[in-house]
């Protein structure tokens, strides 16, 4: 079978190699290393021994996957005829994609693996940013370096930063979270006696020239919580202390039940915003609604029965289950195709229900609009000074509204009907009602109502046309006695 022995090494000189490690190049038969650019290379070579190096296949390759894949790939062909020898930087272990892929390799069985360890780039980093890792931190990838891996109150090390090309993405990457002038550290050679550290700030990071495969970009943790607002752990962090015992005692009061109409509201403040095209007014609005979501998930994990876990494993769980395009076999080339899909899908998850009034629900609200209107013409004094003026409006557009019933045109009658509805809101709003949530009520009302005289017919002719309306009147009353006694127990 295809041997090949796996080697460290180091992350610095010729001096910090392990004994053991030394005799191991020493003696092998076929010794290939992933690049000269490391400065054990030239003081091996210096002492006679003989290797060859997959440099060509770096300048062969766009992509730094191309490169690692071409490397096993010639890896797996060399070691056909003889055991291979294999010399990676550093540690084999510790930020080697190479080997990674070897190992693969070796779980299929078709090759046999050996790695003799190293020493890894990480200790004489440690060492020389004079930083503890039991305080937590990161080592992430430069060429694969993504804006949601960064956790920023953590110590980061991001490694594989070869070049200014590397260095520019991990630039923008790390510029989404943190701040342009945010410190960074340039790290090369660390534990050697080229070892070399520099400081600059995050927005001058491409334009170092000091870097190399040696390199690794040390970012510090961000302490204050408020320059690190960018993080979802951050945001967390707010709304838990709200909801804490020495928080704000208005969030601490808050229920999933008292939320309910700021959840509405700020729904609909949201889609005001998307139809007025105000990108500002959607990230706030976007904001608004999101703390709704957290506070309820804060909610759920004080009363032990959820928490913001739970919510997204179930949300990503549906995304992936009703998407069987993407994350699946199933084929969806148009909209129709994904629509009807995702239907099917959703019909199979849910309990089937026979209601006519099921799926009859609406997103957009004109009550809640001309309740955000009024509110903000009150706010400059264009208002009743109590409520009787309120009350007196409604009783005049009343009787308008019988008067175009009476003897006026579809038109007027709309116009009318409109304006009683306006001056209704009103009226919630003098109470500190929200009309969306008391709509909402009664829909709900009529819908539970509405579902009993339905499951009644059922029961019976299974026919809407063979009751006169005193008899659906009698089940809808009979529905009202069965709320009645339940509110009373």
């Amino acid at each position: 079978m295809k041997k090949i022995i796996v080697i460290g090494l180091g992350a610095g000189d010729l001096q910090q190699l392990s004994l053991g490690t030394y005799r191991l190049l020493k003696q092998a038969e076929r010794l290939v290393i992933r690049t000269e650019e490391h400065p054990v290379v030239e003081e091996l070579r210096a002492e006679g021994l003989q290797m060859e190096s997959f440099d060509e296949i770096y300048k062969a390759n766009d992509s730094f996957e191309d490169v690692y894949q071409g490397i096993v790939a010639k890896l797996l062909e060399m070691s056909t005829d003889q055991p291979i020898t294999y010399a990676v930087p550093g540690h084999p272990l510790v930020a080697e994609r190479t080997v990674q892929l070897l190992i693969e390799k070796e779980k299929t069985g078709e090759i046999e693996l050996q790695i003799a360890g190293g020493s890894s780039f990480l200790d004489p980093i440690f060492t020389a940013l004079r930083i503890d890792p039991i305080e937590g931190f990161q080592l992430l990838d430069g060429t694969d370096l993504k804006r949601d891996d960064v956790q920023m109150d953590q110590h980061v090390l991001v490694g594989q930063v070869y070049d200014a090309f590397v260095a520019s993405d991990v630039k923008l990457s790390l510029m989404e979270k943190y701040p342009d002038d945010h410190e960074v550290t340039i790290v090369t050679a660390a534990g050697s006696a080229d070892e070399k550290l520099s400081t600059v700030a995050l927005f001058e990071l491409d334009r170092a020239m000091s870097l190399n495969n040696l390199t690794t970009i040390y970012v510090p943790p961000v302490v204050d919580r408020e320059q690190r607002l960018k993080d979802w752990s951050s945001f967390r962090e707010i709304i838990a202390a709200l909801r804490a015992p020495d928080g704000c005692p208005w969030d601490r009061e808050q229920t999933h039940e008292t939320l309910k109409r700021y959840l509405i509201e700020e729904a609909f403040e949201l889609i005001q915003a998307i139809d007025e095209e105000d990108d500002d007014a959607i990230i706030e609005e976007l904001g608004d609604v999101l703390l709704q979501v957290f506070l309820h998930a804060q909610i759920g994990e004080d009363n032990g029965y959820f928490s913001m876990e739970d919510v997204l494993e179930t949300v990503g769980a549906k995304m992936i289950r009703r998407h069987p395009h993407v994350f699946g076999q199933t084929q969806a080339d148009t909209t129709a195709d994904v629509l009807t899909n995702w239907q099917a899908i959703k019909e199979q998850e849910k309990p089937k229900v026979d209601s006519l009034l099921e799926g009859q629900e609406r997103l957009a609200s004109s009550l809640l609009t001309s309740y955000n209107y009024q509110k903000t013409a009150a706010k400059v004094g264009f208002d009743w000074p109590s409520i009787e003026g309120a009350f007196d409006k409604f009783q005049e557009e009343w009787q308008e509204f019988q008067e175009e019933v009476r003897n006026g045109g579809t038109e007027n009658q709309l116009d009318e009907l409109g304006d009683v509805l306006f001056t209704i809101v009103n009226i919630a709003r003098f109470l500190k009602i929200s009309p969306e949530e008391a709509m909402w009520h009664t829909n709900e009302k009529f819908k539970s109502r509405f579902t009993y005289v339905e499951q009644c017919v059922k029961q019976g002719t299974g026919d809407f046309s063979t009751y006169s309306l005193e008899q659906l009147e009698e089940f809808w009353q009979q529905a009202k006695r069965k709320e009645d006694s339940h509110e009373t127990r």
